[in-house]
């Protein structure tokens, strides 16, 4: 377990969120047929693995901060529709959080993340009930924010927002979206899973297991 979080962890948090992505393209692609453009899968597939192409390039050094800026602009420039600016912009405002530190412990973390969070809520004026991403990051992070509460250092804080967030993404189902595209369709948006709230539980997840070790 990881209690504290630097540079590598981000790292491994991006190529594990990058290869859940690209495991699960089809499926998110699927969910965007639904109620959407049919383009959410590959949309963040290929976002991630330029942020994944980065690292493997040029590599991407210095605190995590850093590490997190680079992914955000990328993710910025290479993702389409709705998606590019708010997961880039969750990773920027991740990293102007996590300033210069060389390493994040589990309240530094959680405030990165709420910085994050306040960074989607900016682009996407989201709010709870809306059928969108918000719906599972916002509680997760609750989640997250207890088990710290509770003593849990970042690893188990992580698991903690991890382990809420499949429940959450499938709570999105019965709701009517009242953002984004699948706003258009009313009450036909009921009974699909949104496709941020499946693409946001990759990412809790895979920061869940960037931090649970070898």
């Amino acid at each position: 377990m990881v209690a504290a979080v630097g540079s590598d962890e981000v790292v491994d948090w991006l190529r594990r969120f990058a290869a859940a992505v690209q495991e699960q393209e089809q499926h998110l692609t699927e969910l965007d047929s639904a109620i959407g453009d049919a383009d959410h899968g590959s949309n963040m597939r290929r976002g991630t693995s330029a942020v994944v192409a980065q690292l493997d390039g040029d590599g991407v050094t210095g605190s995590p901060g850093e590490v997190a800026k680079q992914a955000g602009l990328t993710l910025v420039k290479t993702v389409g529709g709705a998606s590019g600016p708010l997961y880039g912009t969750f990773m920027l405002r991740f990293a102007a959080s996590a300033g210069a530190e060389a390493e994040l412990d589990a309240a530094q973390l959680g405030a990165a993340l709420r910085a994050g969070l306040g960074g989607v809520v900016a682009r996407g004026r989201a709010e709870r009930g809306d059928k969108t991403m918000f719906d599972v990051l916002a509680p997760a992070l609750d989640a997250f924010d207890q088990a710290v509460a509770d003593g849990g250092d970042a690893a188990a804080a992580a698991a903690a927002a991890a382990s809420a967030a499949p429940g959450l993404r499938e709570a999105t189902a019965p709701l009517v979206a009242r953002k984004g595209r699948a706003s258009y369709l009313g009450e036909r948006s009921a009974g699909h899973v949104d496709p941020g709230s499946a693409s946001t539980t990759l990412l809790l997840e895979a920061l869940a297991g960037a931090l649970a070790g070898p």
